[in-house]
């Protein structure tokens, strides 16, 4: 019998925004592009499972559909509050790419408010203090769990 994984809240949410075209419609959304053409094109993703990502999206109150026309009924997609939250996660995963994949050639830069490139940094609601690794420290809640996996014993 096939062990059960950890319990952990970035399966449960890579089991809604997990696969490559649902992050990348997430991007087209988060860069103001909501309708399903455009969506398609921007993305590559094939049509069937661009519906499909669509309607999961939606399913899970990551997304809203909007009617923009009567005739014939059009939608586009909007993101719901759960949807502006995933912004940061997006954000990291470029600059991520960015340093690593694309340094010498970005293919997109997002400006701050500011005036300058966003450089993107997770943080401490309380403190403001930078959430790396040394920083850190898990404490499982999970019944049965520990860092380093199942408790044995």
């Amino acid at each position: 019998m096939k062990a059960a994984p950890r319990p952990c809240s970035i399966a449960d949410t890579l089991s809604l925004v997990g696969e490559k075209y649902a992050l990348l419609v997430l991007r087209e959304v988060s860069l103001g592009v909501h309708r399903f053409d455009r969506i398609a094109r921007n993305t590559g993703a094939p049509r069937d499972i661009l519906t499909a990502r669509l309607k999961r999206l939606v399913e899970a109150g990551i997304l809203e559909r909007v009617p923009y026309s009567e005739r014939p009924q059009r939608f586009e997609y909007r993101a719901t509050p759960a949807g502006e939250e995933l912004q940061p996660v997006l954000l990291t995963l470029m600059a991520w790419g960015d340093r690593h994949l694309n340094e010498n050639d970005r293919p997109v830069v997002l400006e701050h408010d500011c005036g300058e490139i966003l450089s993107p940094r997770v943080v401490c609601a309380h403190c403001g203090g930078e959430a790396d690794r040394p920083s850190l420290r898990a404490h499982v809640r999970a019944p049965g769990w520990t860092t380093s996996g199942p408790h044995e014993g």
